[in-house]
């Protein structure tokens, strides 16, 4: 038990807290893609978010809209 245990906790430390789907991502794209984009696109991802609230709440708004981003 304790095998499995640990193999979860690598495989989730691995791709860490993603909020992009790697499997999604690698299906849109046309070519092969490497380890490290994943990273680079959750981080343009999760700004683009932090960019998007600021704007909704700058309008008082408390609920994003595709006017945005």
């Amino acid at each position: 038990m304790a095998k499995k245990a640990a193999k979860a906790g690598k495989a989730k430390k691995a791709t860490g807290d993603l909020i992009i789907s790697k499997s999604r991502t690698k299906a849109c794209a046309k070519i092969n893609v490497s380890g490290d984009f994943y990273g680079a696109l959750d981080e343009t991802v999760r700004g683009l978010i932090a960019c998007a609230e600021k704007r909704a709440q700058s309008n008082g708004r408390k609920t994003l809209r595709p006017q945005d981003l």
